[in-house]
């Protein structure tokens, strides 16, 4: 499976997910600036890794988020991500994300948040967020399955980092 980008959302998800419940503000701005996340991915039959992103997310003026993440997995060359997400309700965001096919449906669901999409190879992903007291980290657990069957898991904190 291609480079196996599992640790992909993690990093943009938990971001976005963290002030949301924490502080009920609106979830994009906590992206805006700077971001990083670290975290350990599981493949099956594969040895866990080490995952590391850092990014950088802008407010359009059309109230959307854009962010450029760098993405470093132990043993891997780096990888950017390039993600674009806006509400379309309440509780309801959608997103595009360039390692996704389709789109991505992002979710809250009382404190958390839940994330789905799929990535090429049929690979079915669902990613729980859950902040943090302080509203400036989250933590996030996501299940990649193919063909109803997981495949894959990653557990990873993400953080706001000072000044952005």
């Amino acid at each position: 499976m291609r480079r196996f980008q599992l640790a992909l959302a993690a990093p943009i998800l938990c971001a976005l997910a963290a002030p949301a419940a924490a502080q009920q503000a609106d979830p994009l701005r906590f992206f805006a600036g700077r971001t990083e996340s670290e975290g350990v991915a599981k493949v099956l039959f594969k040895k866990p890794y080490r995952t590391h992103s850092s990014g950088v997310g802008r407010l359009e003026p059309d109230g959307s988020l854009s962010l450029v993440q760098r993405v470093d997995d132990e043993g891997k060359p780096p990888l950017e991500r390039r993600w674009r997400v806006r509400e379309v309700a309440p509780g309801h965001w959608t997103a595009t994300m360039s390692q996704a096919v389709g789109p991505v449906a992002i979710d809250q669901v009382g404190n958390r948040f839940r994330f789905r999409f799929t990535m090429v190879g049929h690979l079915n992903v669902e990613q729980w967020l859950t902040p943090l007291p302080g509203a400036t980290s989250a933590r996030t657990v996501t299940k990649i399955r193919k063909f109803g069957l997981p495949v894959a898991t990653t557990e990873g904190i993400v953080r706001k980092l000072p000044g952005a």
